[in-house]
């Protein structure tokens, strides 16, 4: 029999489903914390630039690992945060590596390379760093790795620098000024 009670209890649980809880956000059995958002993707990054444009969004690799204090905080504080990872989700779509990962990557230049082969070349040596890349992937093969990127967040930055970096990247700030210019116009 479905009663008052039950009928409000059942509400409240769907009001609050959306919100991760702190005791949602925990590491899974890797040490490495994941979310249903972030991108399932075969790793050809070619294909994951050209199928994020196609979304209307923006591609963003997200290096991390087990033990980092600042992964940890990122995923507990950050990606607690519904206003920022909204945000996020509408703009990016976000591949998870592990800096000492296996799983094979597809670099633009074709070349296949393990997750933490890939942090190597790109020279990633602190988590988390995020790499944000252009819209269209033509041509990205033939650059220097860092080349390729439009910027780089290497580390955590505090949280309205955070998504500042975001937005920074969503709007093209990078073609007119630099990340700390382009904030201090921001207000």
């Amino acid at each position: 029999m479905v009663t008052r009670r039950y009928f409000m209890g059942a509400a409240a649980s769907v009001a609050l489903a959306p919100r991760a809880t702190l005791a949602q956000i925990k590491p899974g059995e890797d040490g490495l914390y994941h979310f249903d958002w972030y991108l399932e993707s075969f790793l050809d990054l070619a294909e994951d630039v050209s199928t994020a444009t196609k979304n209307g969004k923006r591609l963003a690799i997200i290096v991390s690992q087990r033990g980092c204090i600042y992964c940890k905080r990122m995923a507990e504080d950050y990606f607690a945060d519904a206003k920022l990872v909204d945000y996020i989700r509408s703009n990016f779509e976000v591949i998870h590596l592990d800096l000492f990962g296996a799983k094979e990557v597809t670099d633009f230049d074709g070349s296949k390379l393990g997750e933490k082969a890939f942090a190597q070349k790109y020279g990633v040596r602190a988590t988390p760093t995020i790499l944000f890349f252009p819209e269209n992937p033509e041509g990205l093969g033939k650059l220097d790795m860092r080349k390729r990127e439009v910027v780089r967040m290497p580390g955590l930055l505090e949280k309205r620098e955070f998504l500042g970096m975001f937005r920074y990247v969503r709007e093209k700030g990078y073609e007119r000024s630099t990340f700390n210019e382009w904030l201090k116009g921001q207000g």
